[in-house]
């Protein structure tokens, strides 16, 4: 079984990033910059943010952190946001979720500037994606295709099937893999004998939330797994050490001698959602330049 290391295709991919980021400065006596808007205290939350800092810096970004209580109001937040979109020294930016249940997040969605929309998820970009057009596209999503790619697994002609339905990764998941000619279908969890529709599929991308539910009998021999889901990145850091302890949507260990490729977690898809943010950051800033 071929390990898909996302490691390695982020890795690549922030390389190229920081190259384009060097000529931008060049052109354009500026930096590109990267802002992150997060409320409350939800440690992964945290930890994914300082990991998006820390990518910043590795490629010559600026990065900027606004931080709110978690009793912040849906309109005091709304008007961060607003204020966040007018910063010329921020050209793309996003709202860490998950927010706290008294928030509307498609009304937190709907305020960002969709020029300035890092995570691809504004319903202006999303609707941009389904006509062709994209401008950004969601970073998860994107980031499993340019996995596909670097491992040179066509999806032109294959039978997908994406589970989960999701705004974030499942809808748009399967209109990527539409887009680049894949056969696709959705299941969910109203989706009766899901295992039915998967056992079939050349390609599945897991993206359920919910741990370990797939395991070697839901697949077909010689099938590509995409392992979306990660569970455990809320630990404290002293059990973070363990990283048995993450764990993904599918049962990894049983794959061995089964499947022909698949993701792990950690180390699959997590690391090109963030590679694929600063991709979408230097996009929107270069188009930001061309506007001006």
């Amino acid at each position: 079984m071929l390990v898909l290391d996302g490691k390695i295709v982020s890795q690549l991919l922030k390389t190229e990033i920081s190259q384009k980021v060097t000529e931008f400065k060049a052109k354009y006596h500026r930096t590109p910059g990267l802002g992150v808007i997060i409320v409350g205290n939800n440690p992964a939350s945290h930890v994914y943010v300082r990991n998006k800092e820390i990518a910043c810096k590795n490629v010559g970004m600026n990065s900027i952190k606004w931080d709110f209580p978690e009793d912040i109001s849906e309109d005091d937040l709304v008007k961060q946001i607003k204020k966040m979109n007018e910063l010329k020294d921020v050209d793309a930016f996003l709202v860490q979720m998950p927010l706290p249940q008294h928030i509307n997040t498609d009304k937190i969605l709907d305020a960002i500037d969709p020029l300035k929309d890092a995570d691809g998820l504004h319903p202006y970009n999303l609707g941009m994606l389904w006509v062709n057009r994209q401008i950004v596209a969601p970073c998860t999503p994107w980031g499993v295709i340019r996995i596909l790619k670097h491992y040179e697994i066509s999806i032109a002609g294959k039978n997908c099937v994406v589970v989960g339905r999701s705004q974030i990764v499942g809808k748009p998941m399967a209109h990527l893999l539409t887009q680049a000619d894949g056969t696709v279908t959705i299941v969910h969890s109203r989706t009766k004998n899901i295992s039915d529709f998967t056992r079939q599929a050349d390609i599945v991308v897991v993206a359920a939330g919910k741990k370990h539910l797939m395991g070697k009998n839901d697949f077909k021999v010689g099938s590509v797994i995409i392992d979306v889901g990660i569970h455990g990145s809320g630990l404290s850091s002293s059990d973070q050490r363990e990283k048995s302890k993450i764990s993904g949507d599918v049962r990894f260990d049983e794959l061995q001698g089964w499947v022909s490729a698949a993701t792990p977690v950690p180390g699959g898809v997590g690391p090109m959602t963030i590679a694929c943010l600063l991709e979408n950051t230097l996009k929107l800033a270069e188009n930001r330049m061309k506007i001006c």
